[in-house]
């Protein structure tokens, strides 16, 4: 699959990017998770950064777009995110059906690229999806993949974007449920000279921390948001949110995350699972 190229808008050549994740989109779009109506809270998102008009240069989507692996929620997924009118990049998460994505969405105006190459900086998206199974696992060939796209413009800065955060969070329920090959998945990209940061999903909370001069960031989702450090599966009572980074030429970060207006979308508490 070739590379997408971009120029960034910035004049000193940083890339600006919108993180959203987690949106677990059904066919039908009233449907609720857990008490969040995830069509409504994804709109809602889009309304708040469309009025923020922060000059971003593309929108990477870190898996779960959907919840029920249907086609119907993929093209609202699709129809949604159109009206931000900047690329769109994506990878599939474990509520995802990542055959399917690929097929159809580049008849739906959403790039299916997996390598996004600017001048300063390079974005290498890997699947770490197991189907209809909550954790993830990164295949040889991924790391491969990003080992070849990397070593192939060693003079560039790498992101690489992956549903599962390759690191535990100090959630018990959660922390089953992560990378399980992430040894393999650090030792293979840690050897990858220019790899500045890993971008994920899947965790539905904000974390940003550096591991062996590695940042490691995830995003809230853009639906209901998991309680840290919660020994048993917890939702938090946060509002659904989005993440701005920054890439700077000399290979810095700046990010941001916002959130909605408090109790805008409230979830079920006394629930034990999803």
């Amino acid at each position: 699959m070739a590379p997408r190229y971009l120029t960034p808008n910035s004049q000193d050549g940083s890339v600006r990017v919108l993180q959203l994740t987690d949106c677990h989109l059904f066919a039908d779009p009233n449907r609720d998770l857990l008490g969040v109506k995830t069509s409504e809270s994804m709109d809602a998102v889009i309304d708040a950064v469309l009025e923020q008009n922060f000059d971003f240069d593309f929108v990477a989507v870190t898996g779960d777009l959907s919840q029920d692996y249907s086609l119907r929620s993929y093209e609202h997924f699709a129809q949604k995110i159109a009206r931000l009118q900047k690329p769109v990049f994506f990878l599939p998460g474990n509520h995802d059906d990542g055959p399917l994505m690929y097929r159809i969405f580049d008849k739906l105006g959403v790039n299916v690229a997996k390598n996004v190459i600017t001048p300063k900086w390079q974005y290498i998206f890997l699947n770490s999806e197991v189907y209809a199974v909550a954790h993830g696992w990164i295949l040889r060939d991924q790391l491969d993949y990003a080992a070849y796209c990397a070593h192939r413009s060693p003079s560039q800065h790498v992101c690489i974007l992956v549903h599962h955060l390759p690191l535990l969070v100090g959630s018990r329920w959660l922390d089953t449920q992560t990378m399980h090959n992430s040894d393999e998945f650090n030792t293979y990209i840690h050897r990858i000279n220019n790899v500045r940061a890993i971008v994920s999903g899947h965790i539905h909370q904000e974390y940003d921390e550096t591991f062996r001069d590695v940042r490691y960031i995830a995003t809230p989702s853009t639906s209901i948001q998991f309680t840290p450090r919660s020994v048993n599966f917890s939702l938090d009572y946060l509002s659904p949110g989005w993440r701005y980074l920054t890439f700077k030429p000399d290979g810095s970060i700046d990010t941001t995350v916002y959130r909605l207006p408090k109790d805008q979308f409230s979830p079920y508490t006394d629930v034990e699972g999803y």
